[in-house]
């Protein structure tokens, strides 16, 4: 009976152990919502998914791309009717309680004014304090509603935009197609918004890089920092990328919604981690929106985010806050 019994513990063992010992190491890569993806996990079965993620990032352009004229969300700004699918919702839900927790800071309705100031999709007009006065009516969370599988919109000219949650979101979309298919370990990367689940099996954790804040788009990109990621996600937002100037003024893509003028403060850089990347990310767009003090304050009111900001100081060089948990994660 002794030995029955040691005969099923080593086999209980063995069977246990040998997909650890046999891991195969999967990496791809591609393009997606305009930008780049890259994904490694490991998987005893040896299994190539990138044809089924590719299939589902196309899935979820249909649903919050604002760049694809026949997405639901699309179809929801034309004022059409449209049943929302899980993708779209999912998507709400976490947009919605970043507004809340942010007070507005962070609003997915602030397509009307993204677009005024040509970093939506349409051309750029001439922005002065009369057209922001007559956009700023249409720009309130509150003013929308999901009902079931409905928006409930209280005034027309209501644009959505999704573009500061959609991407960390399909991030964690990613993560749960790989999770549901028995991936351990893996690490997802769409535009620079990371999920970090388990760790390179022997190795330890993930590593991670932060941006340094560059001198105009085309800079060459270069690191700021690197971290060790592991069962969280990471999102980062800048506007040292994305902006134009005229006539000496450079105008950032952050919009604040309550003066409907691009952010003006020295905050250059904010990553944010989060236990899924869709709130990172809308996070790291609400500290961007709120500038530095506002946004240290949210911070150590006690939550559990930890985030990296990167401002401009008196004398123009690059300063940092960081938070606690956040510092402990740092590649000294």
């Amino acid at each position: 009976m002794k030995k029955l019994a040691y005969l099923l513990i080593l086999l209980l063992l063995i069977t246990s152990c040998t997909p650890r010992q046999n891991q195969k190491k999967i990496n791809f890569s591609g393009m997606a919502q305009g930008t780049y993806y890259a994904i490694t996990y490991f998987d005893h079965l040896d299994r190539n998914f990138q044809h089924e993620i590719d299939s589902l990032l196309d899935v979820f352009d249909m649903s919050v791309s604002m760049w694809e004229p026949q997405s639901v969300i699309s179809k929801i700004n034309r004022g059409e009717e449209v049943k929302c699918d899980s993708i779209f919702i999912a998507t709400y839900h976490i947009a919605r309680h970043v507004a809340e927790e942010s007070n507005g800071a962070f609003d997915y309705t602030v397509g009307p004014l993204v677009n005024a100031w040509g970093f939506g999709f349409k051309d750029r007009q001439k922005v002065d304090q009369a057209l922001v006065d007559s956009l700023l009516p249409l720009v309130d969370y509150n003013n929308v509603s999901l009902d079931g599988d409905r928006i409930i919109m209280q005034k027309e000219g209501i644009n959505f935009d999704f573009n500061a949650v959609a991407q960390g979101y399909s991030v964690d979309l990613v993560g749960e197609f790989l999770s549901s298919k028995g991936i351990e370990n893996y690490l997802i990367d769409i535009g620079g918004e990371v999920l970090a689940i388990g760790e390179k099996p022997g190795k330890g954790p993930w590593v991670v890089g932060i941006e340094k804040p560059s001198t105009d788009e085309l800079s060459e990109r270069t690191l700021e920092t690197t971290l060790e990621l592991k069962d969280r996600a990471m999102a980062t937002s800048g506007n040292y990328r994305k902006f134009y100037e005229e006539n000496g003024v450079r105008y950032s893509h952050t919009i604040d919604p309550e003066t409907g003028f691009p952010v003006t403060h020295t905050l250059l850089s904010v990553s944010v981690i989060a236990d899924d990347c869709g709130t990172a990310d809308a996070w790291a767009t609400a500290f961007m929106v709120m500038g530095l003090e506002k946004g240290k304050k949210i911070l150590e009111s006690g939550n559990d985010l930890e985030a990296y900001f990167i401002y401009s100081g008196e004398d123009g060089s690059l300063e940092t806050y960081i938070t606690g948990g956040m510092e402990d994660l740092l590649l000294k």
